[in-house]
């Protein structure tokens, strides 16, 4: 087998966790492994680095067109993508982008939303929940190179290595179709710029906290837990909170580390959302709310006297 490349996604200096994510999982396949590094002022021992996750060889595409948008990236990964049995990307909107208009510009076969991936004589396999999470589709493909897009925290981004991995700078060729828009500027979204699909640990809130006033509550335990906060549509439709908090069929799909419900009743549009969380604690009044379904861990009582308790407790601690 020629191997598998992994496009690796930065920003600010730190590499992207999902894309680290999906370095450490290539490297368990049993085949060679490369990342694939573009952007511009990009440093060779940084790139290095990428040992530590599982990166035999790193190719450095070193242009200042490769800074924010997707195509050009796209021209520089391409001759080298078609020698792999695939290429894998982390979660993120610019890595969609970029295995998108690659998986078109080879005429390959892409699965997303991918939480295993394997490899063996027979080719690639990829495996993806559909059906709000309630099955698992196993994917092959008819040609190489595979394209796999991963979700959200679909694999940890511990280190598994130390070292530094072989560093080659590569040429860059972008099309002159690439450069027909540009960057012009960067702007946070809302709340802070917060992406709760990324985030290890979430803390989610419904009505059942009573209203908008009640949201520092959620914040703080959120704090003590070092994660985020998270919505339901309903307190979204309300207005107490921006669409960019919200989780369900309609919102964000987010696989944290643990998932703590606050007043979520936990109806199949929310569940969609956060199923495929590690560890799901549910906190709620009414014994028969559907969360308790699929709840790991499941607190009956008024969420707005359990969390003051809880956030004391962690910060005893």
């Amino acid at each position: 087998m020629a191997g598998v490349l992994v496009y690796v996604d930065h920003d600010d200096g730190a590499f992207n966790p999902n894309s680290l994510g999906v370095l450490v999982k290539a490297a368990s396949l049993g085949v060679p492994v490369t990342a694939f590094v573009a952007g511009s002022g990009i440093d060779d021992g940084w790139a290095a680095g990428l040992a530590a996750h599982g990166a035999a060889k790193v190719l450095v595409a070193d242009d200042a067109a490769l800074t924010g948008l997707p195509q050009p990236v796209v021209d520089a990964i391409e001759p080298h993508a078609r020698d792999a049995d695939a290429v894998l990307f982390g979660a993120g909107v610019v890595s969609a982008d970029i295995a998108a208009g690659l998986a078109a510009r080879l005429g390959a076969g892409i699965n997303c939303e991918t939480t295993d991936v394997a490899m063996a004589e027979g080719g690639v396999t990829a495996w993806r929940p559909a059906l709000g999470d309630t099955v698992m589709v196993e994917s092959t493909f008819a040609s190489s190179p595979a394209i796999v897009l991963t979700r959200a925290n679909a694999f940890p981004a511990d280190a598994v290595g130390s070292g530094s991995a072989e560093v080659e700078r590569v040429d860059v060729t972008v099309q002159d179709w690439s450069t027909g828009a540009k960057l012009v500027g960067r702007e946070q979204a809302e709340a802070g710029g917060v992406d709760i699909t990324e985030a290890d640990v979430l803390v989610a809130f419904g009505r059942g906290i009573g209203g908008p006033e009640n949201i520092p509550v959620v914040e703080a335990l959120a704090k003590a837990l070092g994660g985020e906060i998270a919505a339901t549509r309903a307190v979204v439709d309300a207005g107490w909170t921006p669409y960019s908090m919200q989780v369900g069929q309609t919102g964000k799909t987010v696989s944290p580390k643990l998932y703590v419900a606050c007043g979520v009743s936990g109806a199949i549009q929310h569940k969609v959302g956060m199923a495929n969380s590690g560890l799901i604690i549910a906190i709620n009044k009414d014994v028969n709310a559907p969360i308790f379904e699929f709840a790991d861990l499941g607190v009956v009582g008024d969420a707005l006297a359990v969390m003051p308790k809880l956030t004391e407790a962690l910060a005893s601690r």
